[in-house]
């Protein structure tokens, strides 16, 4: 048990493209300070010491010598492996390894860990959020992907390839033609997605003859779920889709974690108000009957989930 007489505290860092989002937190979950940080690419020494000097200084506002930063987490945009290595990350560079080595020396008392981003933020909910008091509970991330993350007993579930969480390609449609991104057909991304929810919406006005409304790119479902409030029964088919298809996938996922609570984020979530009825009305449906009551709740830690986790996940590392 760490020694209450210490001042610890703790870094979750969210990083991404061009920036690291970064808050600075005590071992009870209160956050101190949050701030984004441009970075470079994060590839070389003088990245790395961007990153690290903009840390000293967040402590160093809060009253904290670097001496007392006791864990570092970080949440990164790719597939992390049981053995906390990556094998590529999508959507930002990083020198991963070397990045680790720099926030060490910096931070020499920290403990720094790395895990994916989506488990982070489930991580984070389970902390902090919606699924707080639960031991075992499971987020879907519903925005230009599906993605997600699974707690069983107050631990994340990495799989030995770090695909633990990927969600979005449950396959829920064996007889779809169409390929998702992954290279399968009939993944719950291809439906449950900002870009699946268009796709389907475009699909069903085509079919009926109708003009769809106005749409700004390939991934704007608030305008399908401002249509749908609008009565436009082609929007209100794709919602319905959504939530069929979204339902068998979290019932599917009940039988195998039969968690506490299901917790719905990511950019659609704003949009849940709208389906949720119908999505918790179709999952009792698919449902296993000792699993049909399992809560289905909106997120409410929005884009600071993903560091709420990965401070977590840094202050279990160190307390282990």
């Amino acid at each position: 048990m760490a020694d209450k007489n210490i001042r610890e505290a703790f870094f979750g860092i969210d990083v991404g493209g061009t920036a690291i989002k970064a808050g600075l937190f005590d071992d009870n979950g209160t956050l101190f300070a949050q701030e984004n940080v441009p970075t470079p690419e994060l590839t070389s020494d003088e990245a790395f010491a961007v990153v690290c000097e903009a840390l000293t200084k967040i402590a160093a506002d809060c009253s904290y010598e670097a001496s007392e930063i006791r864990g570092i987490g970080l949440d990164v945009p790719a597939p992390i492996s049981d053995d906390g290595s990556l094998s590529f990350v999508a959507n930002a560079k990083i020198d991963l390894p070397d990045f680790v080595a720099a926030l060490e020396a910096a931070f020499s008392n920290a403990c720094v860990v790395v895990l994916n981003d989506a488990n982070a933020a489930a991580l984070g909910e389970q902390w902090r959020g919606a699924g707080q008091g639960e031991q075992s509970m499971i987020m879907v991330t519903l925005g230009t992907g599906v993605g997600g993350g699974v707690v069983v007993g107050g631990k994340l579930i990495y799989g030995r390839n770090g695909a633990a969480g990927e969600i979005g390609h449950i396959c829920v449609n064996p007889s779809e033609t169409a390929h998702c991104g992954c290279g399968g057909t009939g993944c719950l991304e291809q439906y449950a997605s900002a870009s699946g929810v268009v796709s389907s919406y475009l699909a069903q006005c085509e079919k009926a003859g109708q003009q769809a409304v106005a749409l700004n790119g390939p991934s704007d479902s608030l305008s399908v779920f401002e249509a749908a409030a609008q009565n436009d029964e082609c929007a209100k088919q794709a919602i319905s889709q959504m939530c069929d298809y979204l339902a068998r996938a979290l019932a599917d996922l009940a039988c195998t974690i039969d968690p506490g609570s299901f917790v719905i984020g990511g950019g659609m979530a704003a949009g849940l108000d709208q389906f949720i009825d119908e999505l918790i009305e179709r999952y009792q449906y698919h449902a296993l009957l000792p699993c049909k009551n399992t809560r289905i709740v909106p997120a409410n830690l929005g884009n600071r989930a993903g560091i709420y986790g990965s401070a977590y996940q840094a202050l279990v590392s160190v307390r282990q």
